[in-house]
């Protein structure tokens, strides 16, 4: 159990020696040539033992802070120094200044967020204000929540500033992202590079991982950031797909097609809606049975039709579902309108049969509000066409949503949409966006290995009248 903890605790997942092998040849291919090879979380010692293979010439360092780990590291790899030690107890500015230039940093630093060390009373995390440094509203819905990697780096990047170093670790993509932004921010400035592997194959971990390899020099504090990070899809591959750029105040997945479509960038509030967010399917969600409406344990549900609207969710959307199997029970057409349930006392009642349930909805926006309070309603919610797509889906597919036995069709919140009176002006737009310009508009500023890839955010700065506009000006 204490074992299975610490795992935990620690994101130990340790690097198969193939896999670093295969990076030490990668970088001994592009040229790197260490005197000084660290390790700041050894492991079991994999890396240093593939350092020493390749860089033999090189003085080997690593420090760990599970003992059992250090023991095997130094069976592995008798030439290197492993000390016992815990990253964020370390001086590492010391142990920068001892190391021969030019150095390597190696390794596969704790693949475990902050939240995740919190959950279970983690003592070797640093605060979640150290770096994130976020307050309020982020804060409040989780984006103070951080890799503990991304923290680490960081620092050994600081530690490393104004060394002729090379940086190379198997780390998240998320993180990638947020150092290619750290370092044209905040610095120091560098250039580095990105190659994808299978996270899958080889931790048993279902995430987007690549490796990173941030290249001397590493200047001090925050210089001009490097115009491209090339992004490869393989550690085989010689060829890039794509770039990670800093531009426009964002870090972009792909720099050219973020410049061949940044003629259709909107400035300013665009007509992407949120879907339906209630928090207790149980009581608002009914499935559709025949004539018949059920919830979830097949009690059979009589309330009036005129709280009753098909529903279509995130994963309906992203599969191509568009025939309503569940219905949705919408108490109000608006968030402080009252006189739909005052006419619908048979829905009346039984929401107030569920009131208990309804008062334990965890999320901060229901308090203070009425007990039935659902979001994401408006006139919009009503509107007969909507062109629709998923939030959590790794592709972008956008569908037109139209009524379904006469009624409007509702959208849960793992969707965005935008509502439209009347079918041919929905058709138009929806062509438009899945059309190859759109496509690589969104492609070239979302991230597929984000919780969300698609947000509200995204879908809004696409200029979607511009696009449309070229699309009937291009058929006459």
């Amino acid at each position: 159990m204490a074992k299975a903890r610490a795992k935990v605790e620690r994101g130990d997942f340790q690097t198969p020696l193939g896999l670093a092998r295969a990076v030490t040849r990668l970088l001994s291919s592009q040229g790197v040539e260490p005197r000084s090879v660290l390790e700041p979380t050894c492991g079991r010692g994999a890396f240093l033992q593939a350092a020493a293979e390749v860089f033999g010439a090189a003085s080997l360092r690593g420090l760990e802070i599970d003992e059992d780990h250090a023991r095997e590291a130094r069976r592995a790899a008798p030439s290197a120094r492993v000390e016992v030690a815990d990253f964020f107890r370390t001086d590492w500015d010391q142990i920068a200044r001892e190391l021969a230039e030019p150095i390597l940093v190696l390794g596969n630093p704790p693949w475990v967020t902050s939240a995740g060390l919190g959950a279970i009373d983690g003592d070797n995390a640093p605060s979640k204000s150290n770096d994130a440094r976020l307050r309020g509203l982020d804060a409040r819905t989780g984006r103070a929540n951080f890799d503990i990697s991304e923290w680490m780096l960081g620092r050994l990047l600081d530690a490393l500033a104004g060394r002729e170093a090379t940086i190379a670790v198997l780390v998240k993509s998320s993180v990638i992202r947020r150092l290619v932004e750290r370092c044209a921010v905040r610095g120091p400035s560098a250039a580095g590079a990105v190659y994808r592997f299978d996270a899958r194959a080889h931790f048993d971990a279902s995430v987007d991982a690549a490796l990173l390899v941030v290249s001397p020099p590493l200047g001090r504090g925050a210089g001009a950031p490097a115009a491209s990070w090339p992004v490869f899809d393989s550690l085989e591959s010689r060829s890039p797909s794509s770039a990670l750029a800093y531009v426009g105040g964002a870090v972009v997945p792909d720099l050219e097609r973020w410049a061949r479509t940044e003629h259709l960038r909107r400035e300013g509030k665009g007509a992407w809606r949120s879907g339906i967010k209630h928090d207790c399917a149980e009581v608002f969600e009914l499935e559709v049975r025949g004539a018949a409406l059920a919830r979830r344990d097949g009690a059979v549900v009589d309330v009036e039709e005129d709280v009753v609207f098909p529903l279509l969710k995130g994963g309906d959307l992203d599969a191509g579902v568009l025939t309503p199997r569940r219905a949705l029970i919408v108490p109000h057409r608006a968030l402080t309108e009252t006189e739909t349930l005052a006419r619908c006392p048979r829905a009346r009642g039984y929401l107030e049969q569920h009131a208990e349930r309804l008062g334990r909805r965890r999320s901060s926006i229901y308090e203070g509000r009425p007990q039935t309070a659902i979001f994401g309603v408006g006139p919009y919610s009503f509107a007969p066409f909507k062109v629709a797509v998923s939030a959590l889906s790794k592709r972008l597919a956008f569908q037109l949503v139209g009524p379904w036995r006469g009624r409007p069709v509702m959208l849960d919140d793992t969707c965005y949409f935008v509502p439209f009176d009347d079918e041919i002006s929905a058709a138009r737009a929806v062509s438009a966006l899945n059309g190859e310009e759109a496509i690589d508009f969104f492609e070239a500023r979302r991230f597929v290995e984000d919780k969300r890839p698609i947000t509200k955010r995204l879908l809004d700065s696409l200029a979607l009248e511009r696009l449309t506009s070229a699309a009937d000006e291009s058929s006459r």
